[in-house]
């Protein structure tokens, strides 16, 4: 099972801008399809973007245009590119990794959007 670690998360005033970061362990991580999921306190964990192996996006309404996704396949590596960022960002953002009966999480790591 592919190990997943996040980083980049942190304090940011409205506006602006955060990358996250996605490790993963394996060699095999270019066959995965990953997500990035978030979780605001009291709230339902949420996908916000998917990439699949072949390198197809998809995105939640509310970060369409303002969020991008990508992939690193040489380095194990998936990002999640935040722009005009809003305070109802805010969350713990999670890195997913799937692919046939396999289901990956990392830890998270916390963004939080305030003035």
């Amino acid at each position: 099972q592919v190990q997943l670690v996040e980083s980049g998360g942190g304090l940011v005033q409205p506006g602006g801008s955060l990358r996250l970061s996605c490790a993963a362990s394996e060699s095999t991580f270019r066959f995965y399809t990953m997500d990035w999921y978030r979780q605001a306190p009291g709230k339902q964990r949420e996908l916000v973007a998917t990439i699949t192996s072949a390198g197809f996006t998809n995105y939640a309404d509310s970060v369409k245009g303002r969020f991008t996704i990508s992939r690193d396949n040489a380095k194990n590596m998936v990002y999640l590119q935040m722009n005009s960022l809003k305070p109802e960002d805010t969350a713990v953002y999670y890195c997913n990794a799937h692919r046939l009966s396999t289901d990956s999480w990392g830890q998270g790591t916390q963004v939080t959007v305030s003035s």
